[in-house]
């Protein structure tokens, strides 16, 4: 199973990264397996300290900040057993450290064994706002591999879902990965037409 949540990691000066990801994980959560590209900091500070926390959370502005490159600094805590960083509204938190990190293709396997957990709150609960911006989230990832239009065109669809049942931080983080996607599909259209005779 696929679960979306953040990780964080710390350079080799001890500077902060923020990023969304989702592991495969089972109900144990005894040990998990991340898929960062290599191109990712995530990657390279996994690979140079070997540590990180994972967050279940439910702030999806977060979320959305951060998987578009947005600065976040969400408040943090030092973690107890690893080098690294807990971010204090999440409603749970897994400090790990890399077992295995398998680097021959692009997108790296990084295998962690969970170190310790802990709870802060309660998860939010279900609602089709939040899952949606989530949703939006990955897609706004993934412009440089699937096709935009298909993106635009379930970005339409996601916009209903928020506009129904979202809150604010919900209509706020969507606008924000909306933005993005229609800036990278004008850019696109600008150099098409740049390329043209």
């Amino acid at each position: 199973m696929i679960l979306e949540g953040i990780v964080t990691t710390l350079d080799q000066e001890g500077n902060l990264n923020v990023a969304p990801m989702g592991p495969k994980v089972d109900a144990e959560m005894r040990r998990f397996v991340l898929r960062p590209f290599q191109t990712s900091t995530t990657y390279r500070n996994l690979k140079i300290r070997h540590e990180g926390v994972l967050h279940v959370t439910d702030d999806v502005l977060l979320i959305a900040k951060a998987a578009i490159g947005r600065p976040v600094d969400p408040p943090t805590r030092p973690a107890e057993f690893v080098s690294g960083r807990i971010l204090t509204d999440a409603c749970r938190y897994f400090e790990f450290r890399v077992a295995e990190l398998d680097d021959r293709e692009q997108r790296t396997t990084i295998t962690v064994d969970v170190i310790a957990q802990g709870r802060h709150r309660d998860f939010f609960g279900l609602n089709r706002g939040k899952h949606a911006v989530v949703e939006a989230a990955i897609l706004a990832t993934r412009t440089s591999i699937l096709p935009l239009d298909e993106i635009l065109a379930d970005f339409r669809k996601l916009a209903i879902l928020v506009e129904k049942t979202g809150g604010a931080d919900e209509c706020e983080a969507f606008e924000l990965l909306r933005d993005y996607v229609s800036d990278v599909a004008r850019r696109r259209i600008l150099d098409s037409d740049d390329r043209q005779p």
